[in-house]
C-alpha cells in the first residue's frame, strides 16, 4: 500500500493504513496517555484482537457498539478495532443523563457497552439490551483484558466500503430527544485528505485534551493516525499541565475549544514553554472571539486554524487566521471543494451581500440522523439541481473577499466549553415542574466555558419556588454540561407579534444588569 497521499488518492480504509504502518514503522508510536504508550505494531495486534473478539461475540458489520469512558489509548484502540471488523461505534458522553443514556443505546442499537469509572453511575447491574465490558480492569463485571481474543488472533477480513456507517455521533444529550449522525467511512476518509493541507505526517505529535466521544476531536485523530503520527491523549484538561505536555513531546498539532485557549493564554507562565514545534493549531465547536485568535496568532508559534461547520457536514468554512490577520471576526472562507450558499425563511436561495441561513455541500456529509428520517429531511436543502445541502441553522453573510460573518444562531444553542447545549430541552424540563409557567433559557457569556445557560421563568401565581430551589431541582435532573448557571423571575417573556420570544432582548436585559 502506498502511504503517500495525494488529492487524487481514492478511498482507503483507515484501519488498513494502521496495519501498514506497523508493516512499515513497528516501533513507532502510535498512541500515548498517562499510562502508557503503544506502538504501531501493538496497536496493530490490539485492533485484531478487539475486531476478532466482535466477530467472536457474532457482531456483523453494520452492527453498534457504544464506548461510554474518558479518552485513554484503550479506548482509542477498542475504537480503530471495532472499524477494522466493519462494527460501527457510537461514542457517549458520560456526562449525559441516565435516561438519555438508555435512549443513546437503544437508539444505535449497541449490542455490547464499554464503559470505565467515568461512566460507573449510568450503568445498573444487568442492563438489559447490551453487555457491558469494563475498560478498567478493577471494577465489577467482565474487564476488557479477559474478553479480547487471545494474543496474536487475526478477524476474518472485512472489505469495508465507503458508504458503511463509521460511528454515531450524538448531537444532543440533555434533556431531550438524542439525535445520531450517522457519519460514513467515505466521510472520515475526507477529513483525512483534508489533512494534505496540515502536514500531517508520521513525525506528527498530535496533542488532544477534547473528548474521543466529541466530532471536534476525531476531525484531528484521524487525520493523524493515518499519516502514521503519535496521539497524545488526556482524559481531562488542564492548561498547566497541556502547555508542559506540549512542551516537552514537542507537539506539532492540537484541536482546542475556545475557552481552552483562552485559559492557556491567561497563564502567567504562559510565554515560558517552549511551543516552537507547532506547525498547526485547530479550533472549532463554539465563537471564537477576534482578540483572542490575535493574541493566540501573536504568542504563540505555529499556523492557527479555525473549521466552522457541522457535525452533521455539509460546507466547512476555514480561517487560517495567522495569513488573514484582518479577516478574525469572519469564520474564513469556504473549503476547497465545498459549496455553501445563504437561504431565507422560506427556504429560497439569496443573492450575493443577502444575509441568511447558512446550507453547505461537501464530500464529507452524514448520512442522515440515525432511525429519524423525518428530522433528517428537515436538516437537509436541495437546490433548484437537486443538489444536497445541510441546513446548519446559523445566520451569516459572506463579505466582498467571500468570508463568512456569522450574525446569530437561529436555534439558539448554546456552547458551553465547547458542548452544544440546547436551550428547548432545558426549557421543557422546567416546564415539567408545577411552580412554572413559561421559561425561556438563553446563553450568557462565560469566562470559563465561553457560555452558559441561564433560565428566564415566569411563576404560576401562588407559587412560592424560590430561585436556588428551582435552580436545584433542574440541575439534578441535567446532564452536567446543560446545568443552569442562574435563574431569573419574570412577570411575562418579551415576545414578538406573532408571539416568539425575543431571547435577543432577554440576553441584553441580564447583560445590563450584571454590568
Amino acid at each position: 500500500m502506498d502511504l503517500n497521499f495525494t488529492a487524487d488518492t481514492p478511498f482507503t480504509v483507515i484501519a488498513d493504513l494502521v496495519r501498514e504502518h506497523a508493516r512499515q514503522r513497528p516501533e513507532h508510536p502510535a498512541l500515548a496517555d498517562n499510562a502508557q504508550t503503544l506502538s504501531y505494531a501493538a496497536l496493530n495486534s490490539l485492533m485484531d484482537r478487539v475486531a476478532a473478539a466482535l466477530q467472536r461475540e457474532g457482531l456483523q458489520p453494520g452492527d453498534a457498539i457504544a464506548i461510554c469512558a474518558a479518552s485513554s489509548v484503550r479506548y482509542a484502540a477498542l475504537y480503530l478495532g471495532a472499524l477494522r471488523a466493519g462494527v460501527v461505534v457510537a461514542p457517549i458522553a458520560p456526562s449525559v443523563t441516565r435516561d438519555n443514556f438508555d435512549a443513546m443505546l437503544r437508539d444505535a442499537g449497541a449490542q455490547w457497552l464499554f464503559v470505565d469509572r467515568h461512566a460507573a453511575e449510568l450503568i445498573p447491574d444487568g442492563l438489559p439490551g447490551s453487555r457491558v465490558i469494563w475498560l478498567d480492569d478493577k471494577l465489577r463485571g467482565t474487564p476488557f483484558a479477559a474478553w479480547l481474543a487471545p494474543d496474536g488472533s487475526r478477524p476474518a477480513p472485512v472489505e469495508v466500503q465507503p458508504e458503511w456507517p463509521f460511528n454515531i455521533i450524538y448531537s444532543s444529550g440533555t434533556t431531550g430527544t438524542p439525535k445520531g449522525i450517522v457519519q460514513s467511512h467515505g466521510m472520515r476518509w475526507a477529513h483525512v485528505r483534508r489533512g494534505l493541507s496540515y502536514g500531517y505526517s508520521p513525525e506528527s505529535r498530535t496533542l488532544l485534551s477534547t473528548p474521543l466521544y466529541s466530532n471536534t476531536t476525531l476531525v484531528v485523530f484521524f487525520p493523524t493516525i493515518a499519516f502514521g503520527g503519535c496521539v497524545r491523549l488526556m482524559a481531562k484538561f488542564d492548561a498547566a499541565r497541556y502547555a508542559a505536555i506540549a512542551a516537552e513531546q514537542r507537539t506539532t498539532h492540537t484541536m482546542l475549544v475556545p475557552v481552552q485557549y483562552q485559559r492557556l493564554m491567561a497563564l502567567p507562565n504562559f510565554d515560558s514553554f517552549d511551543l516552537s514545534a507547532f506547525q498547526v493549531k485547530f479550533c472549532t465547536s463554539a465563537p471564537f472571539h477576534a482578540a483572542l485568535k490575535a493574541d493566540v496568532v501573536k504568542r504563540w508559534p505555529g499556523g492557527l486554524v479555525e473549521f466552522y461547520g457541522m457535525t452533521e457536514g455539509g460546507g466547512t468554512c476555514i480561517l487560517n487566521a495567522h495569513e488573514h490577520p484582518d479577516k478574525l471576526h469572519t469564520v474564513g472562507q469556504c473549503a476547497s471543494g465545498h459549496d455553501m450558499r445563504l437561504i431565507d425563511e422560506a427556504g429560497q436561495e439569496l443573492p450575493e451581500g443577502a444575509t441568511g441561513e447558512v446550507v453547505g455541500h461537501s464530500p464529507g456529509m452524514m448520512t442522515g440522523y440515525h432511525g429519524r428520517p423525518d428530522q433528517t429531511r428537515e436538516a437537509e436543502w436541495f437546490d433548484a439541481s437537486g443538489k444536497r445541502f445541510i441546513r446548519t441553522g446559523d445566520v451569516g453573510r459572506f463579505d466582498t473577499d467571500g468570508f463568512l460573518v456569522l450574525m446569530d444562531r437561529r436555534k439558539d444553542m448554546i456552547i458551553s466549553g465547547g458542548f452544544n447545549v440546547y436551550p428547548s430541552d432545558l426549557e421543557a424540563l422546567l416546564r415539567q415542574h408545577p411552580a412554572v409557567v413559561d421559561v425561556a433559557v438563553v446563553g450568557v457569556p462565560s469566562e470559563q466555558w465561553g457560555e452558559t445557560p441561564v433560565a428566564f421563568v415566569v411563576r404560576a401565581a401562588d407559587a412560592a419556588a424560590s430561585e436556588a430551589e428551582l435552580t436545584g431541582w433542574h440541575n439534578e435532573r441535567s446532564g452536567k454540561t446543560q446545568r443552569l448557571s442562574g435563574l431569573v423571575f419574570m412577570d411575562e417573556l418579551p415576545r414578538s407579534a406573532i408571539g416568539k420570544v425575543l431571547k435577543r432582548e432577554l440576553r441584553d436585559q441580564f447583560a445590563a444588569q450584571n454590568a
